[in-house]
């Protein structure tokens, strides 16, 4: 067993002790009410170094800068101009819950036309949106973006993406949600993860924290809490007694693997049958090695290109028909996925077909 598979053990073992630890209630659900909402905005950025849209194939930007410019007082109207330092963007921004007029959020700047880079360029003021249609929140300030790009005569190399950017404390709310949380007389608390164990179990640690029953398992998503049987002075002061207690959540097990890099990683609760497993690779190669055949200078006939091609197909020995033996703990699992020999991408197929064979009892979660 290489060192790479060994620790992969170690971190899998000591993962699944760490989930069985109780950890707080406001880290397993969500509280009704206590949301976040999306905005959303379409503006303009300015100041670029040559690298805005280019108007001719994005004419939004001329159609947006000239609606800016008219507000300012400036006539456009049957001007032509072509300057290549403005950019389109859509403007984004999540409101936080309780957020109050004259507070600050963070805003992400993304453009939506040929924009090379939006390095150093300046967001003008932006309306932001949200599914209402309403006004929330205005954005506006210098735009930090991640990547960086060069280019030369025959080059151009680029790093990260300078097409996309944030402002930190860019976007003003201007309107806040109408939403009076005091006045609830009910909070439903929404489990991230669905599981009937789970709330039955937050419901009795509530209910033991409180000594009388405040709470109740509405379904496996949701457990209602009483606020008037809390005998709390508001809401807010019964999710303060609440969103600390302590929970041990109950988990499915469940295979998540990530076919783009090979990473498989295993619930505690995997449980694998005993089953045989055969694997072999199939390996197909193809070369075209053409010969030019011409006659001699001045030579009467015509070149001719003579076609060659070496196919050769190879079997990699693999695996033989080898036996995994039953596991009924994490650890005696991955010892005998382990003792296949193969590696982790060669895993993800076995395990798929061990799935298919029902011999996988847990869910399996391709990435």
């Amino acid at each position: 067993m290489t060192r790479l598979m060994a620790a992969l053990i170690a971190f899998m073992v000591s993962a699944s002790l760490a989930n069985a630890t109780p950890v707080r209630l406001k880290d397993l659900v969500e509280f009704d009410g206590v949301r976040s909402n999306d905005l959303v905005g379409y503006g303009l950025v300015v100041g670029l170094n040559g690298t805005g849209d280019g108007l001719r194939n994005s004419p939004f930007t001329e159609e947006i800068m000239s609606n800016i410019l008219e507000r300012l007082g400036v006539n456009v109207t049957g001007e032509q101009f072509r300057p290549n330092n403005v950019a389109a963007v859509l403007v984004t921004a999540s409101l936080p819950p309780f957020a109050r007029a004259g507070s600050s959020i963070d805003a992400t700047v993304s453009a939506i036309g040929d924009a090379d880079s939006l390095l150093g360029g300046t967001l003008i003021m932006t309306p932001l949106n949200a599914a209402d249609g309403e006004i929330y929140a205005v954005a506006q300030g210098t735009i930090i973006a991640g990547g960086a790009s060069a280019e030369g005569e025959a080059a151009t190399v680029v790093q990260g993406v300078p097409t996309s950017g944030t402002i930190p404390g860019g976007a003003t709310v201007e309107r806040e949600v109408n939403f009076d949380f005091a006045a609830l007389e009910v909070i439903r608390l929404a489990l991230r993860t669905p599981d009937f164990t789970t709330a039955a179990r937050i419901e009795a640690s509530i209910n033991r924290a409180f000594g009388r029953g405040v709470a109740t398992m509405l379904d496996a998503g949701t457990v209602r809490l009483d606020i008037s049987a809390t005998r709390a002075a508001s809401p807010a002061h019964a999710l303060v007694q609440v969103e600390n207690i302590l929970v041990e959540p109950e988990r499915r097990a469940r295979v998540v693997v990530d076919q783009r890099s090979g990473t498989i990683v295993m619930g505690e609760d995997v449980r694998i049958s005993r089953v045989a497993v055969s694997q072999g690779n199939l390996t197909l190669r193809i070369e075209e090695t053409p010969l030019v055949a011409q006659p001699n200078p001045f030579a009467p006939g015509q070149t001719v290109v003579v076609p060659r091609t070496n196919a050769q197909l190879e079997e990699d020995p693999g695996i033989a028909m080898a036996e995994v033996p039953a596991g009924t703990s994490l650890s005696e699992v991955v010892a005998g996925l382990n003792a296949l020999g193969v590696g982790p991408r060669d895993m993800i197929d076995i395990l798929k077909s061990i799935k298919a064979a029902g011999a996988l009892h847990a869910e399996f979660v391709v990435q």
